[in-house]
């Protein structure tokens, strides 16, 4: 255990310049906006500057222990249960996976509370049985080979269906729940999973078909909370503002993070159990790991399990005020449209700090062998999320239906999605749940939240529905990345016989070329 920690040390230097890179553009822009446009008080200033820390220190643990333990663990249990070849085995136990996993992901309690017309346990349960069913409809995509694009086109076109029947009110928050369900707990295991099922595959289509279980499994939300808003007659969900800190010294700062800290230590531990638990069945019953490779497991389990309680403790108590405070100076500005162009810039920056977007584009660059490379990913994803959070702004200013944006969105990316490599369609679709993390729920929606304060608009209708169109860019984004990608291959091969042909034509008939 000694040497695998040590072996860690040097991983851990490189994970924290990366989060230092990550957070830092996002706390030097709040910084120049309380030092210019958008004044902020001492406390609220230094609650988000601890926060900042915070999540550094967080993003830097956590984005290691995913690495040592929940990728090995997803794709180990992949590629086991996929071993079996017993497809009821395969979908039993893919239901019980995503059920488990969904109850153990930490931003499913804040949506639970922001529904307060469905008991909590209801909505729960039933997200989660929701995340299940339709990983067990990914699974039987990636073992028969049913086209992404045309499942997509189905779930989604139920989704509009349903959603002319559900209360306005109630709307945003159901699509902003396919994007808060895929969190930095679901998402490494669940793509891990993918790759661990698609191996056992082995045709060439298997690492296209790797990706897409992401895409899945933020249907299933949507589509329960839909439901429950029809069955319950959901008619209102209240909006409880975050409390805005207030202290005298650094002792009472401290204070604000330390009472905190017990209740997300309790959360993640809870979170993490299910898996660990399911984890320890399988090496019993059918992975019989070494003691080293469980050793490394261990060790980043730990890693995760502090990451996940410094990055949740340091946006929630941190950034979540401060978000919400800024959101309202900014909106209540003469000039109160810069709000779009501020929100689109944090929006950009604030991409890179969720922790399971590292995940997503260190996986996307493996599979792919480079052809899309993570620093490609990455400047996708933040100008899908700017553009979203800009288009999220307006509707606060506005008061714009969420469907206005959402329909075009989809029908355009779906549509495009018949025309690009398959591979692009599911990483995109992938991606959009991934990019709608926990940085989405407690600095962007509280800024919305806050402006929409300001405005004097429905914060229900109105400032819900950020995480929905942070989750939808990116699939509009990375599409067109692999778009331009395909165009470019044709190109090139179709330059490519012309210049051979170029080469030769000057020699004479004869002439005997040695190859």
């Amino acid at each position: 255990m000694d040497a695998i920690l040590k072996a860690s040390l040097p991983k851990l230097r490189e994970k924290l310049l990366e989060a230092l890179q990550a957070v830092l553009p996002i706390a030097a822009i709040v910084l120049v906006l309380c030092f210019t446009i958008a004044p902020v008080s001492p406390s609220i200033l230094l609650c988000f500057l601890l926060g900042a820390a915070m999540i550094v220190v967080g993003i830097m643990f956590f984005t290691l222990g995913a690495e040592m333990s929940m990728t090995p663990m997803g794709e180990r249990v992949g590629a086991v249960i996929t071993k079996s070849r017993k497809l009821p085995v395969i979908l039993g136990i893919g239901f019980l996976l995503g059920f488990l996993i969904t109850i153990s992901e930490p931003d499913l309690q804040v949506l639970a509370n922001q529904v307060p017309s469905i008991p909590n346990r209801t909505l729960i349960l039933s997200v989660a049985a929701g995340v299940g069913l339709f990983l067990v409809f990914a699974f039987l995509r990636m073992l028969i080979g049913i086209s992404l694009p045309k499942l997509l086109v189905l779930f989604y076109g139920m989704i509009f269906l349903l959603a002319a029947f559900v209360p306005k009110e109630f709307l945003a928050v159901a699509f902003d729940s396919g994007g808060v369900t895929t969190g930095p707990m679901t998402v490494p295991f669940i793509m891990a999973l993918g790759v661990g099922v698609s191996a056992i595959r082995g045709d060439r289509h298997a690492a296209d078909d790797s990706f897409g279980l992401v895409a899945m499994c933020s249907i299933g939300p949507i589509l329960a909370v839909l439901i429950l808003g029809i069955v319950f007659r959901a008619s209102d969900s209240t909006y409880i503002p975050p409390v805005l800190p207030e202290v005298s010294d650094s002792v009472e700062l401290w204070q604000l993070f330390h009472v905190s800290l017990p209740t997300y230590l309790e959360e993640i531990a809870v979170s993490l159990l299910p898996i660990i638990v399911m984890f320890g069945i399988f090496q019993f019953v059918a992975l019989y790991m070494d003691r080293r490779s469980l050793g490394r497991i261990a060790v980043g389990l730990a890693y995760t399990y502090v990451g996940l309680v410094l990055f949740l403790t340091g946006a929630n108590v941190g950034f979540m005020p401060a978000g919400n405070y800024l959101g309202q100076v900014l909106a209540g500005q003469s000039f109160r449209w810069i709000i779009i162009p501020i929100g689109m810039l944090i929006g950009y920056f604030i991409v890179k700090a969720e922790p399971a977007v590292y995940v997503l584009n260190k996986q996307v660059e493996e599979v792919t062998d480079g052809a899309i490379s993570a620093k490609a990913m990455g400047t996708a994803l933040s100008a899908g999320v700017s553009i979203s959070v800009g288009l999220a702004m307006v509707r606060v200013l506005t008061g714009i239906s969420i469907l206005w944006f959402l329909v075009p969105g989809y029908v355009f990316a779906i549509g495009i999605s018949f025309v690009v490599p398959k591979l692009f369609t599911a990483i995109a679709f992938d991606a959009g749940g991934v990019a709608s993390g926990p940085m989405t729920a407690t600095f962007l929606l509280p800024l919305a939240q806050g402006a929409c304060v300001a405005v004097g608009g429905n914060i229900v209708t109105d400032a819900f529905g950020v995480v929905a169109m942070v989750a939808m860019t990116p699939l509009i984004t990375v599409q067109l990345m692999g778009l331009v990608a395909q165009l470019r291959t044709r190109k090139a091969r179709r330059l490519q016989p012309a210049a051979m042909g170029a080469a030769f034509a000057g020699l004479p008939d004869d002439d005997i070329i040695e190859l």
